[in-house]
């Protein structure tokens, strides 16, 4: 009975809710009253109505609780949007958690001019979004969350615990604290439009079905594909290409970069400081750079890698040839290096062997891979080294060459290249020029940068600026 009592309630109570919207209000508690026969269900029914009568529209919805999907989903919300956030993976800030192999950094500190110089991308668009919130207010937004920053050796912010961890829960908690509702493992499979402006999305919710939330506001902050097990798999990419924005190629940046060099097997977890590096393509030098190169079963990485990896990428896509040449003494000339072998051999008995003589020149771990690509046997005598494999080991020293034939996948990098045309979005609020009410933030866009902070910058200025919800 009370069963079929309560879907005639239920039934009734729909055509009750038509009635009243057209002769005025009435509460729940006298809707129910007047079924006054069913009093073990009324309390429940009363809750359950009155909790669907305040239920109030969202006003945008963000889609990936990144770091700039938080950073703007928090400040839409402290501005008074009701605001809900979506991610599919089963927390926040997956991401920000592992990145700077887990300590985090955050920011950098350089001068705006500086700092623009480190976008490798779109700087143009970018000097929006930073001009509204720069590297000093992220500064500030953390320390005011009570996360304690140190700036370290090239202006690079982290937070003092070393942990990551106290990043992605501050930018929790600032969505927390302004109200913002978020679902987890729940994956958005469109963005409804009608016309050419944002009208809601579709989503699959964690128990498989299929659910729908109107809202006049969207932003993307999907993030790119790099990393993928972290929840970046593209798939903003394709929401933007279904409403009509074009998106440039993408592919990994910051990435390790491959080797056919003979030696390369024997380097696995060797890291160089202080050596200078050039990238040749086509033989013709591109980019130089100063600091550690490290190797791994991924490849020749490092800051100084990373760094040249975006051009290198770019050059292996369009068939050319590239390479990545070592200065293993960049305080000497060749002259000076000269000189300095010519000391360590006199203070080295003639019957010793050349592996003593490159131990003393280079860490230990190079010793057998430079001895073989000399071709001079470790164990050659040093009173039998001719000038001329003198002068080769001064070459060497000054020009480890290591071919480049390829890149590590988006697996390994930091960051993608590509994404969404900056020419199709507002720089001045990020809101879509095709699409009204829909606004992008974060790696999505077709901005990148280099390592050291710059990148992570990029997201909270972008998530800043599109959580304003400017028109």
């Amino acid at each position: 009975w009370a069963n079929s009592a309560l879907t005639t309630f239920i039934r009734s109570n729909l055509l009750l809710n038509i009635s009243f919207r057209t002769i005025g209000t009435v509460s729940t508690a006298a809707k129910i009253g007047i079924f006054s026969g069913m009093k073990e269900i009324n309390p429940y029914l009363c809750t359950r109505m009155e909790q669907m009568e305040e239920r109030q529209p969202y006003d945008v919805i963000v889609v990936g609780a990144g770091a700039a999907g938080m950073m703007a989903a928090g400040t839409a919300a402290r501005n008074g949007r009701r605001v809900l956030l979506i991610e599919k993976m089963e927390k926040s800030g997956r991401k920000v958690r592992i990145t700077g192999k887990g300590r985090c950094n955050v920011t950098n500190a350089r001068p705006a001019e500086e700092f623009a110089e480190q976008v490798r991308t779109n700087a143009g668009f970018f000097a929006q979004a930073f001009a509204e919130f720069n590297n000093r207010a992220t500064i500030r937004f953390f320390e005011r969350a009570g996360v304690k920053l140190e700036i370290e050796r090239g202006e690079r912010v982290f937070p003092k615990s070393g942990k990551a961890w106290d990043i992605a829960n501050a930018l929790l908690e600032y969505c927390f604290e302004n109200g913002v509702k978020i679902i987890y493992d729940t994956r958005v499979t469109e963005i409804m439009t009608l016309g050419n402006r944002v009208f809601g999305v579709k989503y699959i919710n964690k128990r498989g079905f299929e659910r729908k939330e109107e809202c006049a506001q969207v932003i993307l902050a999907t993030g790119g594909v790099s990393y993928p097990a972290t929840g970046s798999t593209g798939d903003g990419y394709a929401f933007a290409a279904d409403l009509g924005h074009t998106i440039e190629p993408l592919r990994p940046s910051l990435t390790p970069l491959v080797s056919s060099h003979a030696q390369i097997r024997y380097l696995d977890k060797v890291l160089l400081r202080n050596v200078r590096a050039t990238l040749y393509i086509d033989n013709e030098p591109v980019r130089e750079e100063f600091g550690e190169i490290g190797f791994s079963d991924r490849g020749i990485e490092g800051a100084v890698a990373l760094r040249m990896s975006r051009d290198a990428v770019d050059a292996l896509i369009d068939g050319r040839r590239v390479k990545l040449t070592l200065d293993l003494k960049p305080a000497l000339t060749e002259e000076v290096l000269r000189d300095r072998i010519a000391r360590e051999l006199a203070g080295l008995e003639p019957t010793e062997f050349f592996g003593e003589l490159l131990r003393k020149l280079v860490p230990k771990p190079l010793v057998m891979p430079l001895a073989q690509e000399m071709d001079i046997h470790s164990k050659c005598y040093v009173g039998k080294l001719t000038e001329e494999q003198i002068t080769r080991l001064v070459r060497t020293l000054k020009g480890l060459t290591f071919p480049i034939t390829d890149y590590a996948p988006f697996e390994y990098a930091v960051t993608t290249a590509g994404g969404v045309r900056c020419d199709e979005v507002n720089p001045y609020t990020m809101e879509s020029l095709k699409v009204r009410g829909l606004y992008f933030a974060g790696e999505v866009l077709d901005l990148d940068a280099n390592t050291g902070g710059y990148n992570l910058q990029i997201a909270f200025s972008t998530g800043r600026l599109a959580g304003m919800l400017k028109k």
